[in-house]
């Protein structure tokens, strides 16, 4: 009996051993991806793809900002074979050569995606991605706050508009906008004034950095100095900061501009204006039609990849197929295909789904996707982004931020001054103390001068050759 029990033990044992070997053998058969990506709708749209194309595994690594990327292609372990770029960032990547050339793959796709998002995947006229989503400029405003000024958002489509609605709102305490030296906000602006201050080679190493000529730059310059000066804007809160969703929340601040992912953003964190806002046209200089990319992503497949056929196979489905698309505009992503932008049931939506699902009719039951389908199209083209702009936007802050800094505490000593002068006294009925004054005033020209010198350092440094008018 025992050894006819080992018998049957020895059968089973192998028996299981088999099947395991077999299973091992079939996860080893299929091509791991490995794809860094902060879009919500990701893991779903892995989960599409593997149920297509049984042979390859995806898994999603999520994150954000690129430290870890340059980490990881530093020390030559650890890449991705997909990852996420924002529009600003791929060409530095591009130039580098960490992104594989996906012109030939990619051949005849130019008709399926907007001219901005399009132009802004490519390099030299080579392809380094596709695009996944995109982010025209729009103008997000609270009508309830802008009607009780006596303003008409929809009738804003000049800078002048803009700036004569600004003073009626200061009138009843209220900032139209908040800005405290965002880059990516400052650019974008740039861009809508038509500036093109700088300009690379083709061969990637040469780079022209025009800042205090440009003609757009030195027109916003002067724009958004005036709303400043004439205390129009709220340099004290951050966007994205706990303070400034308080201060929408509470019709402090009533507009943003911003790219057309806003919609869900702002029933994220400012849930309690529902029905309130609405979405119009971005202002322009003369009120032109015309616009410009604030934010943006692309999918490319690292050169350091080993996959290359599958990797793009990847990119292909989340952002060139239907499914793919689709997947990522039910979870939110704004469309960067002129198909989806055209399509009769997103331009007839009213609503956005909140985090439970349910959806809210955020813009009063407008059909808000009509106006940020045609904003998609106004997006002009010839715009360069510099080969290391993420080290820009982070110097903007140290620079051009400055000013910010210096008109808040400006604005703080003011108010208290006024305070006083009126008799005022703090709640607990003592005297209200006058902060002294910042010292000499810095001006945002003086700002983009420090900005345009800091530039000029870092691209030599990066072994750029550097040139200025």
């Amino acid at each position: 009996m025992r050894i006819r029990a080992r018998r049957v033990w020895s059968l089973v044992t192998t028996v299981l051993l088999v099947f395991g070997l077999g299973a091992c053998a079939q996860r080893d058969n299929r091509t791991v991806l490995t794809v860094w990506s902060w879009e919500p709708s990701m893991r779903s749209l892995a989960r599409g793809f593997e149920a297509r194309n049984p042979d390859i595994r995806i898994v999603i690594k999520s994150t954000s900002g690129y430290e870890n990327l340059n980490t990881a292609i530093e020390d030559g372990y650890g890449q991705p074979d997909v990852v996420q770029l924002e529009y600003f960032a791929l060409q530095q990547y591009a130039i580098s050569g960490q992104l594989r050339d996906l012109t030939d793959r990619a051949a005849g796709y130019d008709t399926t995606y907007t001219p901005g998002t399009w132009s802004s995947v490519h390099l030299n006229g080579r392809v380094y991605g596709l695009p996944m989503d995109s982010g025209p400029m729009a103008f997000f405003y609270n009508q309830e706050v802008l009607s009780e000024a006596g303003v008409d958002g929809s009738a804003i489509h000049t800078w002048k508009d803009y700036y004569e609605a600004a003073k009626k709102l200061k009138s009843i305490g209220v900032y139209i906008a908040a800005d405290t030296g965002e880059a990516s906000f400052y650019d974008a602006m740039i861009w809508l004034a038509g500036g093109k201050p700088f300009r690379t080679s083709p061969d990637g190493k040469t780079v022209t950095v025009d800042l205090q000529h440009d003609r757009g730059t030195a027109q916003f310059t002067r724009f958004w100095q005036k709303m400043i000066d004439e205390g129009l804007v709220d340099t004290r809160h951050t966007m994205w900061s706990d303070g400034w969703k308080n201060a929408l929340g509470r019709g402090n601040v009533a507009s943003v501009f911003a790219g057309a992912w806003m919609p869900s953003l702002l029933l994220s964190d400012v849930p309690g204006t529902a029905g309130l806002w609405r979405v119009g046209r971005i202002p322009t200089p003369h009120g032109q039609r015309a616009n410009a990319e604030n934010g943006g992503s692309a999918l490319g497949v690292l050169s350091s990849s080993d996959k290359p056929n599958a990797a793009f196979r990847f990119i292909e489905y989340a952002c060139h197929e239907r499914e793919g698309i689709a997947t990522r505009v039910d979870g939110g992503a704004f469309p960067a295909d002129n198909e989806t932008l055209a399509r009769s049931d997103f331009l007839h939506k009213a609503t956005v789904k909140d985090e439970r699902g349910i959806d809210i009719p955020y813009f009063g039951g407008q059909e808000f996707n009509r106006v940020l389908s045609q904003a998609a199209n106004e997006v002009s083209t010839g715009y360069q982004y510099l080969p290391f702009e993420v080290y820009a936007r982070t110097d903007f802050r140290t620079t051009v931020g400055k000013v910010y800094q210096w008109s808040t505490q400006q604005q703080a000593m003011l108010k208290a001054k006024a305070r006083v002068e009126a008799g005022q006294t703090n709640p607990d009925g003592s005297a209200i103390a006058v902060p002294d004054a910042p010292g000499p005033r810095i001006s945002l020209r003086n700002g983009i001068a420090l900005w345009q010198s800091d530039l000029m350092a870092y691209g030599t440094n990066q072994g750029f050759t550097m040139r200025q008018p």
